[in-house]
């Protein structure tokens, strides 16, 4: 092997191991990057999906967490609803009837909206949306849709942090109150005062403050792992979670960045109605 070749042989290795590691480098990044938005704006929720995880006991958790010991019957969470009641806070109805409560967290639009939109006008069920800065700020004309169509417009908190690291009352209302002015510059009306802590997390405190604030909290009673825009469940995935857990008086965390969700909600709406339930507004027993 001459000189030259050794030298172009040498460069070509070289230049393969720099390409590797920049290939690693940005699937890495591009990971992270999914992960932070969905942590951000999508909604993301330790141990959302339920299966046994009770990570706190009491309304002084920082995470909201469920277990479901009873199929067709609510769940257990990690405060029960007397001493969430005592802060104005819910997480399941009371009630004995048949009725779901369909809310929707909205961190941001990635086309999946009008088709839930669609679906909800369709079956003539109420729903709550829960929207951060970022979905008023980009989706003006669905928030207004959503308005015109009869749906509650919620808080989500401006930036969508972890509420439970905010010690601060200033800090706390800044995050609600950006997000009520943002809502009544956008649509012209002022907002519902429903919040939803982002992640479902929380603390006492917290919880204490929103009710300062006038502010109604709503946590969840059945949910299922929809916000990963690479990772979707199917719809057999999300028809044996929220078809096999509903119970009367369910509050539904869903996500409207859900692509399933956009495919499914019609006939899941329809399996519900085969199921002898109805769909409520949140007004019907808070606020």
């Amino acid at each position: 092997m001459n000189t030259h070749e050794s030298f172009f042989r040498s460069a070509f290795r070289l230049l393969f191991v720099c390409l590797v590691l920049l290939l690693s480098f940005w699937v890495g990044y591009g990971a992270a990057w999914a992960l932070d938005r969905a942590r951000q704006y999508g909604g993301f929720h330790p141990g959302l999906d339920g299966g046994g995880y009770l990570p706190a006991s009491g309304p002084s958790g920082d995470s909201w967490g469920l277990s479901f010991p009873s199929p067709g019957a609510p769940p257990v969470g990690n405060a029960t609803a007397d001493e969430l009641r005592e802060y104005n806070a819910y997480y399941t109805a009371p009630t004995e009837e048949k009725v779901i409560y369909l809310t929707f967290d909205a961190g941001y639009e990635n086309g999946n909206t009008p088709a839930i939109l669609d679906a909800l006008k369709r079956h003539n069920a109420p729903a709550a949306f829960f929207l951060v800065g970022n979905y008023l700020e980009t989706s003006p004309d669905l928030v207004k849709r959503m308005i015109s169509e009869g749906h509650i417009v919620g808080n989500h908190t401006f930036h969508h942090p972890d509420m439970a690291k905010i010690a601060s009352r200033e800090a706390f209302e800044k995050e609600l109150g950006d997000l009520e002015a943002l809502c009544q510059k956008v649509t012209g009306q002022p907002m519902k005062k429903y919040y939803r802590p982002p992640q479902g997390r929380y603390s006492e405190s917290n919880l204490q403050m929103a009710r300062d604030m006038g502010y109604t909290t709503f946590f969840w009673s059945l949910a299922y792992v929809d916000w990963y825009e690479d990772r979707q469940p199917s719809k057999e995935e999300a028809f044996e979670k929220l078809l096999g857990r509903i119970h009367p008086g369910a509050i539904v965390l869903l996500h409207s960045t859900s692509k399933t969700n956009g495919e499914i909600l019609d006939e899941l709406l329809t399996r519900w109605e085969e199921m002898g339930y109805r769909f409520g507004r949140l007004d019907e027993f808070a606020g």
